[in-house]
């Protein structure tokens, strides 16, 4: 698409306007945001559209549409095919050997795991190795409906989160401030840094991490903006 506006404004709705003319989703409803910082957010994007419209450039509107059109239509299924990852979150799986490995992911990942046991009075199965342990059903009970109790404009930064990260742990304790971005991407990280350090990094891989850390700041300062009234 070419660009054919010269202003962008946020309305008193938080409703992006294009030249006074409201943007709309891919669904066609309006493209309209929870909270002025959010929309501010937003409308800066637009506003840095050159020429052409390229929306690999603009991660925040994409996740507002998702919210909008994808997630807030039935965000019970959208939350309960996201809570389904509390069975094979990242943190509960563990190296066996060398030493070091296994104590860099404890020391990364226990205190994550820490704070779910306090925050949601559950208990973990960690596992050692790759085979899968089920999680106990009060346990999948109480991370379901921390899922769940999430609004739409939530839930749509939560989804690139959890899969970047594979911890569902990781992305409910960042909503709740009880991590900061950087920590949780590091925690998330340790295999891969681990497997780099010892065998180098190959540049493929590397392009790849750098798209995904991409993606996952933008959903990180989404979920930020959000909770900014």
């Amino acid at each position: 698409m070419k660009r054919f506006w010269t202003e962008v404004a946020v309305d008193a709705d938080h409703a992006i306007r294009l030249d006074s003319r409201p943007v709309r989703t891919p669904g066609r409803a309006p493209l309209t945001l929870p909270t002025p910082a959010l929309a501010e957010a937003v409308a800066d994007e637009w506003r840095a559209v050159g020429e052409t419209l390229d929306p690999r450039a603009m991660p925040l509107t994409g996740l507002a549409n998702a919210a909008i059109d994808r997630i807030a239509p039935a965000p019970d299924g959208f939350a309960a095919g996201l809570a389904a990852y509390a069975e094979s979150d990242l943190l509960c799986y563990r190296a066996d050997a060398p030493a070091e490995l296994v104590a860099r992911q404890a020391a990364a990942w226990d205190p994550l795991l820490d704070w779910a046991r306090d925050r949601y009075d559950v208990h973990f199965e960690i596992v050692t190795g790759v085979m899968h342990r089920p999680q106990p059903p009060a346990t999948i009970a109480r991370l379901d409906d921390a899922v769940a109790s999430r609004d739409a404009f939530t839930l749509a930064p939560l989804s690139p989160l959890v899969t970047l990260t594979g911890t569902l742990i990781g992305a409910l304790a960042l909503a709740e401030g009880a991590v900061t971005p950087g920590a949780l991407w590091q925690a998330a990280m340790v295999d891969e840094d681990w497997q780099a350090e010892r065998w180098g990094e190959d540049p493929l891989a590397a392009q790849a991490r750098a798209g995904k850390r991409r993606d996952y700041d933008a959903a990180a300062r989404f979920l930020s903006l959000v909770e900014v009234s």
